[in-house]
């Protein structure tokens, strides 16, 4: 298992990033959150096989067509299992 936490920088809020990262993640099986940060990026911390994390890393290099990603930041951490699904943080 692999954790990541991804910040992504860009037009990525209010074009559907978090509930697309959502449905991507599902798709993938990946465990975690997706969230929007006051300074206008968006946060991801993912789990699973890191063939699939590293998928949605490569997808959010993109997001969906609305957005406009300039650049991710990202981080490894420590795969805790201590998620059940994949959400939206609000």
């Amino acid at each position: 298992m692999e954790r990541i936490r991804a910040v992504v920088h860009g037009v990525v809020q209010g074009v559907g990033f978090r509930f697309n990262t959502r449905q991507t993640a599902q798709n993938l099986g990946i465990k975690g959150y997706v969230r929007n940060r006051p300074d206008g990026t968006v946060e991801i911390v993912a789990e699973g096989p890191p063939d699939q994390v590293q998928a949605l890393l490569a997808w959010a290099q993109t997001g969906p067509p609305a957005a406009q990603v300039s650049h991710l930041e990202t981080e490894s951490l420590t795969a805790e299992g201590d998620f059940s699904t994949f959400y939206i943080e609000r």
